[in-house]
């Protein structure tokens, strides 16, 4: 089916569960939503203080309590380059978080299924590095061996998230997984950032930058993609990560119990807002599987809704 960006090009929707979940066109880039598949987590983590009455409203939980949540990567072919921004849970989890998560590993398949060889990527972009949004930067074989997935990729994640990563805090150790990042580090592969503050870093490629919304991570990275309109326009959009997990957490203070800095959270979704709704940019949001992509206005009661 069919639903309108809000700025006159279509995004178009793959029937659920398919493999390719959205495409759209945004100026001269084309972007794909392809997925690692759905898994699931406790929906009171996901919405933090937020009574369950309030948030199963909005996604209904398992018999466990658990809500489901895609693992989308979206893929941006500018014509010169191809983009991949995040690459999922990825096969290194261990057989007892798989079986907690119930995630599938369908990254490769999905972009398959798009046309997407791994060869082709020039450029893989973490906006941090928790194992759900790194996981296929690196294949483990049945050896034991662990290769990069997109040989001829430069690979881009925040210096600060490996320092913090490194630490192996008690408090997010197991969201960090050294095979995801170290070998491309040590090999020269991955490039790591010096983002600070809030100024849009644009050392990535013409059209694609990063820019840091701290709070769920210290160094939480959002991308920015701007390309220009058949009139001439510039056409924007933003893979905000887990500052806005799913359109179901638009709200400013329904942040989750996985966020370092909740109250940095609210501040930084109140920043964002303060650009994305005005100037209409088209939100692609990392764990909403049925609902990828979407513009954000206000309703009459002033919160953030999508249109």
């Amino acid at each position: 089916m069919n639903l309108c960006s809000g700025a006159g090009q279509p995004i178009e929707l793959d029937p659920a569960w398919g493999l390719v979940r959205a495409r759209t066109q945004l100026g001269d880039f084309e972007l794909t939503v392809c997925t690692d598949g759905t898994y699931k987590l406790d929906g009171g983590a996901m919405f933090g203080v937020v009574p369950k009455p309030l948030w199963e409203k909005r996604a209904a939980a398992d018999d466990q309590n658990r809500i489901l949540l895609g693992l989308n990567t979206v893929v941006v072919r500018t014509g010169k380059q191809t983009v991949l921004i995040e690459t999922g849970i990825g096969n290194k989890q261990p057989a007892k978080m798989r079986e907690i998560h119930c995630n599938q590993e369908l990254l490769p398949q999905s972009l398959a299924a798009a046309g997407i060889r791994p060869e082709e990527v020039d450029v893989v972009i973490n906006t941090h590095l928790h194992f759900d949004h790194c996981g296929w930067n690196t294949t483990l074989h049945a050896d034991g061996s662990v290769t990069p997935t997109f040989p001829n990729a430069r690979y881009f994640a925040h210096r600060g998230e490996v320092e913090h990563g490194r630490l192996q805090l008690d408090r997010d150790r197991v969201s960090y997984l050294a095979p995801n990042y170290e070998p491309l580090i040590e090999s020269g592969q991955m490039t790591l950032l010096d983002t600070d503050g809030i100024k849009a870093d644009p050392a990535i490629c013409p059209g694609i930058s990063v820019e840091l919304f701290p709070g769920h991570t210290a160094q939480l990275m959002a991308v920015h993609i701007e390309s220009n309109s058949a009139s001439g326009a510039v056409e924007h959009a933003c893979y905000v990560s887990d500052l806005i997990p799913t359109g179901a957490h638009l709200d400013p203070t329904w942040v989750m119990g996985y966020d370092l800095d909740p109250v940095e959270c609210i501040a930084q979704r109140k920043r964002f807002y303060q650009r994305a709704i005005p100037e209409n940019w088209l939100v692609l949001f990392t764990h909403d599987h049925e609902r990828p992509m979407a513009r954000i206005g206000v309703n009459e009661k002033g919160r953030p809704v999508v249109l």
